[in-house]
């Protein structure tokens, strides 16, 4: 083997490496598959669901570059019950991208001096400049859900949310932004279950807050609220967008595959790389490492 071919033969076995990344991602799913299934059907969806996560993948590397290139605002916003599984499709879409280009918004509760302010303000600050995307985590439909159903604003501020959302989000089109809303929707039944693994997993319990358990007595208030939310605030200009979520695998697909179809993105042809020669002076030599600051090998 010649020294292009061992090249060639390292940089294929470390893009093997890389989708192990992929592997440790999926392995949390493990604990939730269901007993009965036939093993066979699991290893070929399986197979089916890299290949089409690695292609959906590729494709959002290609709406990056546009989105970078034509200097293009998106926002995505994920909404949906605790356990419904937003938060696995924003690391699987923001996995393989730019950070400085995709960004994910996941604001905490208010601090005291956020709540005085106008309610939609703390949000503005991650807005995109050109050539960027973000990802809201949970959004500014947060007073038309879970502060609706525990009583954290008032009936006076959630009928200014209804009557000022639809306006705040046409000016933000206005602006020059692109804006994508998702609701994960899944079943009384599946929520119960993802969080009984979360119970008993202690890889995933600290995913339970005291506020995601209260949610989960709350099913039907949050059922409500989710239904007036949908109906007052999907616009012509801003659109709801419902992913069924009971299965995990699919619902990211989907998911992905609908945002790639929501973005009018052209492939951009990038300059060819040329790795430069390396500069190399004579009386360059390498000092040794002292031997107390290296991390002990342990594996």
């Amino acid at each position: 083997m010649d020294d292009q071919d061992a090249l060639f033969a390292r940089i294929h076995q470390d893009v093997l490496d890389s989708l192990d990344e992929e592997l440790e991602m999926e392995f949390e799913d493990l604990s939730e598959e269901r007993p009965g299934q036939d093993p066979a059907a699991v290893a070929d969806f399986w197979r089916f669901y890299f290949k089409e996560l690695h292609r959906l993948q590729l494709e959002l590397i290609r709406l990056q570059t546009w989105v970078q290139a034509s200097g293009h605002k998106l926002v995505v916003l994920f909404e949906g019950r605790d356990a419904a599984g937003k938060g696995g499709v924003i690391k699987r879409i923001t996995q393989r991208l730019n950070p400085r280009v995709c960004r994910v918004a996941a604001l905490p509760a208010p601090t005291e001096r956020e709540r005085s302010q106008w309610y939609f303000q703390r949000y503005i600050a991650h807005l995109p400049a050109a050539g960027e995307m973000v990802l809201f985590d949970r959004s500014w439909y947060n007073r038309a859900g879970v502060e609706r159903v525990m009583g954290f604003c008032s009936d006076e501020e959630y009928e200014e949310f209804f009557r000022t959302v639809p306006e705040f989000e046409k000016m933000l089109i206005r602006s020059g932004i692109q804006l994508v809303k998702y609701w994960f929707s899944i079943t009384d039944e599946e929520q119960e279950f993802r969080f009984r693994c979360r119970i008993h997993d202690p890889l995933k319990q600290w995913k339970l807050s005291p506020m995601d358990l209260e949610s989960r007595r709350r099913w039907e208030s949050y059922t409500v609220a989710k239904e007036i939310m949908l109906k007052r605030t999907s616009i012509p200009e801003a659109p709801w967008w419902l992913v069924p979520a009971v299965d995990k695998k699919k619902a990211r697909l989907n998911c992905m595959a609908h945002l790639l179809s929501r973005v009018d993105y052209r492939v951009v042809e990038n300059d060819p790389v040329v790795l430069p020669d390396r500069l190399r002076h004579d009386d360059y030599r390498r000092h040794p490492v002292p031997e107390q600051m290296i991390v002990p090998q342990v594996y």
